[in-house]
C-alpha cells in the first residue's frame, strides 16, 4: 500500500496523470440568438448588460451569443447610441455577434455607414432568428 501510495505521489509530483482526461473532446459552446426588438435605450442597454454578465459568469467558452436586431432593436446597434455603442464593441471583442435586419434599417431610412464595423446585415431579421434555432440556438429574448 505504501509502495501505490509513493508511485502516485511520485506521478502528481512529476505531472504524470490519467492520459484519459486528455483524450476528452472539447465541449462546443452553447449558442444562444437574442432577439433585440426594442426601442427602449434602457432597455437595449439593460440587454446587453445581461449578456455581458452571463459572459463573465458562464464565459465565452460555454456560451455563444448572436444578438439579431430588428424593428426597434435596430436603434441599438447604431453608431452613435451613446447608451450602447461602448457596449456593442465590448461584447463584440468578447465574441459576440450582431446582426441587423435590412428590412427594418430601409424602414428607419438607415444605411451601413450607420453602423460600426462589429455590426453584419442579414436581409431579414425574424427569418434569421428562425434559421439560427434550426441549427441548434437556443432562444433569449430580454
Amino acid at each position: 500500500m505504501r509502495y501505490i501510495l509513493l508511485l502516485l505521489s511520485l506521478g502528481l509530483a512529476f505531472g504524470i496523470s490519467d492520459p484519459s482526461i486528455a483524450k476528452q473532446p472539447k465541449v462546443k459552446p452553447t449558442l444562444f440568438v437574442m432577439q433585440m426588438t426594442v426601442a427602449e435605450e434602457l432597455q437595449q442597454r439593460r440587454a446587453l448588460l445581461q449578456i455581458a454578465k452571463v459572459l463573465e459568469d458562464i464565459g465565452p467558452d460555454k456560451v455563444r451569443v448572436e444578438v439579431v436586431a430588428y424593428e426597434g432593436g435596430i436603434l441599438s446597434l447604431l453608431a452613435n447610441n451613446a447608451s450602447t455603442a461602448s457596449l456593442v464593441a465590448s461584447l463584440h471583442r468578447q465574441g459576440v455577434k450582431f446582426k441587423a435586419c435590412r428590412i427594418s434599417m430601409k424602414a428607419s431610412d438607415l444605411s451601413d455607414a450607420d453602423f460600426p464595423l462589429e455590426v453584419e446585415f442579414v436581409p431579414a431579421g425574424a427569418p434569421e432568428m428562425i434559421r439560427l434555432q434550426l441549427q441548434g440556438a437556443r432562444y433569449w429574448r430580454p
